[in-house]
């Protein structure tokens, strides 16, 4: 085999989590190995993930769980709610173990990654690759697919491949001959980037599969499907036009919920929305922004005919931008009670940070003065302790003192959060 012509040449890998949820629910439950399992979404409503072994019985993705939980029950599936701190917790510790092996890493979801190396020697990379993928699972216990190529969109092609790998879950894309070869069993609907719709207008064009759009002209796809379908175009040809992405921060923060009883009362309306709120506030202070409006909105079931509907939202904006919790839970709090009108059963209720500017933009007021070094001060404080022992350690009051009110989200199948909470670390016996 010829090695590459460019000791400079970047290679990308996209390391992608097998069965991500479920897998995570394996780490500490080793007796779940080879058990068919599901994980549910929020409020236990849909089937989020599959084992291996729950997709052979045929069990849909995203299927209603109320239409599949006699079969699931009969069949002996292994049932739990989604666990979002031990799934989030798990993946950064994927993620900074791929910063081992490059700095280059653009977090594409929750369980997969794009890696960028320098490698110029094509007789290792295979090796390489199975040193990736043996040590995420030797460090964090997640079995992961690798795929490689010299393009974004190759390596995403060469991890759907491996993913089909009943063995060594790898796949390498870096060879000219392995890429054509490959290509032409691939369709167009199947390239990352290309919609249903996209790929029924390029079969109109007599373009059908992947091979037969590397070989189209990129200037006559740009002229009838724009400058996306031709920069895959050259991306199919080994030609790299996207880069690892830097993570932006984000301009607006959003976090709701649909509550798991309807709420029909303004204290347990105020106990939910002030919960979302807090996670918003940690979410925009873990990116280093501050707010300069928020949005608080609350609804009622679209879906239900028995119930009388209604929805209503209220913006607030702030002299100063703002990042301390307890303000801004006291502007949700007044907006709540504008918005809140008795008589109806509420379904859903959200809070968004809008307008979000890094912290270390301080725009003066000529009419108002706001102290930023105390307030940073104690939301550091707060935020530290809740990273170190756990999420919830120190808490707002507005939000509630139970932590196990009607309007939480419904659990009924939840799992420890192993990682994340002192008192539900596995114990050995």
């Amino acid at each position: 085999m010829s090695s590459t012509k460019s000791n400079d040449k970047n290679i990308f890998a996209l390391v992608d989590c097998n069965n991500f949820y479920v897998s995570c629910e394996r780490v500490f439950n080793p007796f779940l190995i080879n058990q068919p399992i599901v994980v549910l979404s929020n409020n236990d409503g849909c089937i989020i993930a599959r084992s291996n072994e729950v997709k052979a019985l045929g069990i849909p993705m995203g299927a209603p769980f109320h239409h599949y939980q006699h079969t699931l029950l009969q069949k002996g599936v292994q049932i739990y709610s989604s666990n979002y701190q031990l799934y989030g917790d798990m993946s950064e510790r994927v993620m900074n173990s791929l910063k081992i092996f490059s700095p280059d890493v653009e977090v594409y979801s929750i369980d997969e990654a794009f890696v960028k190396f320098k490698y110029s020697n094509r007789r290792n990379y295979y090796e390489y690759l199975r040193t990736i993928k043996n040590s995420i699972f030797q460090w964090t216990g997640i079995p992961v697919s690798v795929g490689l190529g010299p393009t974004k969109t190759l390596a995403k092609i060469a991890n759907s491949l491996a993913k089909k790998s009943k063995i060594e879950h790898i796949y390498d894309l870096s060879s000219p001959s392995t890429q054509i070869e490959t290509l032409e069993n691939i369709q167009v609907e199947n390239i990352w980037g290309i919609s249903k719709r996209w790929g029924a207008k390029l079969r109109l064009i007599g373009i059908g599969n992947a091979l037969q759009l590397r070989n189209a002209s990129p200037q006559k796809i740009r002229k009838y499907l724009g400058v996306v379908l031709e920069r895959i175009v050259y991306e199919l040809r080994g030609v790299s036009c996207l880069d690892i992405d830097q993570i932006q921060p984000r301009k607006n923060i959003m976090v709701s919920r649909s509550f798991g009883n309807p709420i029909n009362n303004l204290t347990d309306l105020e106990q939910a929305i002030s919960l979302y709120a807090v996670r918003a506030c940690e979410k925009m202070r873990s990116q280093s922004s501050r707010a300069q409006t928020v949005y608080t909105f609350l609804r009622t079931n679209s879906f239900s005919k028995k119930n009388k509907q209604y929805s209503a939202g209220i913006m607030s904006g702030f002299n100063n931008p703002c990042s301390d919790t307890g303000y801004i839970l006291n502007i949700v709090k007044k907006n709540l009670s504008q918005i809140y009108k008795e008589g109806y059963l509420y379904h859903k209720g959200g809070v968004m940070l809008v307008d979000l500017v890094p912290d270390n933009v301080h725009q003066r007021n000529l009419f108002e003065r706001y102290d930023y070094q105390r307030s940073d001060s104690r939301m550091s404080a707060v935020d530290g302790i809740n990273r170190k022992f756990g999420p919830g350690t120190i808490f707002y009051a507005a939000a509630g003192l139970k932590k196990d009110g009607d309007w939480q989200s419904r659990t009924h199948h939840l799992s420890p959060r192993y990682t994340t909470k002192w008192g539900e670390l596995p114990h050995a016996y």
